[in-house]
């Protein structure tokens, strides 16, 4: 017997992903910022991936958004429902606050290690 495929609220309360963001990448990016040497590719990549990970956690936000109002909208959703996709979404509002700062951080530090680079090819050119 086949299953149905899952429907747009059965997406949207899953746990899997959503409640546990790659924590992993939080903790690198916080040691890159941190003054952890890594080359312009690894930079680059951690870019990438912080920002996949800043969209992921909004998306999710997003579905749960929209799962809680379904469920307000529905007289017959019970209060473990409610309670369950709201403290979905608190979970997930803080970590996505530190994603999108540790991103803004990653790119000015970005910018940073780009500029002193630029000037230490600079320097070397007037020093021969």
């Amino acid at each position: 017997m086949q299953r149905p495929a899952p429907t747009c609220r059965d997406v949207s309360s899953s746990s899997s992903l959503a409640e546990t963001p790659d924590l992993a990448l939080l903790a690198q990016l916080r040691n890159v910022i941190g003054n952890q040497r890594v080359t312009e590719t690894e930079l680059r990549g951690l870019i990438e991936q912080a920002d996949g990970l800043v969209r992921t956690l909004g998306a999710h936000i997003t579905g749960s958004e929209t799962r809680l109002a379904e469920l307000t909208d529905d007289p017959d959703s019970s209060l473990t429902e409610i309670a369950a996709e709201l403290h979905r979404v608190e979970g997930l509002r803080p970590r996505l606050e530190e994603a999108r700062s540790l991103l803004a951080d990653l790119e000015t530090h970005a910018r940073e290690l780009r500029t002193s680079w630029l000037l230490r090819q600079t320097e070397d050119r007037l020093t021969r």
